[in-house]
């Protein structure tokens, strides 16, 4: 079995007396959708922005294929092909869809004039206009400000972003959260596509829908801890919710009390 391109072991987190993470585990196979899943406060954008190089664990190890890797801040992420869409896509309002993908990476003009500064707009253009086609993504002008675009538009542009810079992985943080139906539907477009070509996703999300529409595996947190994993096929919506609130749990308990009862399927992991 091939192994996977990010893992992460034992991830403990604290700030001061709250306990954000306990020993928790997550591990993402290349070309997979993973689900992270959990009720408020259950730790899972913790754990993201410690995976995605925000936040710096307490205790614990992450592993790159296979290897004992610091991941110190979101630019040592990049470097090892990992990229994050925010919840708040974290776009430029004011600048316009390819200045957007390419913020902070932008492209030097050739020769002489890119010693001075220049850039090479063309080439930018062309290489973001490659992304948003290759995904589907409807961008109604390329001049224009993305603060006059739809919340799906500019959700749509972060993704390509994203995707434009991801070798590895990409973490997005409650893509559907504002988005209409429409808008929803294309988003999990994009996810799909995003796997398709090879790219990891971690999705974080307490929308069902969602998880069961796009996702391969889902990994459940309850305060802190990782306490199951399911294949998305086979779970139901709600084993899900009981999972992520301790109420499948009690509900095992008291059947093993009375006899017999049937265990969800979670992987062990």
């Amino acid at each position: 079995m091939s192994l996977p391109i990010l893992e992460a072991r034992g991830i403990s987190k604290r700030f001061g007396h709250v306990h954000a993470l306990i020993d928790a585990d997550i591990s993402v196979f290349r070309g997979e959708v993973v689900a992270l899943i959990g009720d408020n406060g259950a730790g899972k954008s913790t754990l993201a922005k410690i995976l995605s190089g925000a936040l710096r664990p307490d205790t614990g190890e992450i592993r790159i294929d296979g290897a004992v890797t610091e991941i110190q801040s979101p630019i040592d992420a990049r470097r090892h092909g990992i990229e994050t869409v925010y919840q708040d896509l974290a776009l430029a309002l004011d600048l316009d869809p390819v200045q957007n993908v390419f913020l902070g990476r932008e492209i030097s003009a050739p020769g002489l004039l890119g010693l001075f500064g220049f850039l090479d707009l063309p080439a930018m253009r062309r290489r973001a206009e490659e992304a948003f086609r290759s995904l589907g993504v409807q961008v109604p002008a390329l001049s224009a400000a993305v603060g006059n675009f739809s919340g799906g538009q500019r959700q749509g542009i972060a993704v390509a972003r994203g995707l434009i810079w991801a070798e590895r992985l990409v973490f997005m943080d409650e893509p559907t959260a504002a988005l209409g139906v429409a808008q929803t539907w294309n988003v999990w477009n994009l996810i799909r596509r995003v796997r398709d070509r090879g790219i990891s996703v971690v999705l974080i999300s307490h929308s069902m829908p969602d998880v069961l529409a796009v996702a391969d595996r889902i990994v459940v947190l309850r305060h802190g801890c990782r306490v199951a994993t399911y294949g998305a096929k086979s779970v139901t919506s709600d084993e899900l919710v009981g999972a992520m609130t301790g109420t499948l749990e009690l509900a095992q308990s008291e059947g093993r009390s009375s006899g017999p009862t049937q265990r969800t399927n979670g992987d062990g992991e």
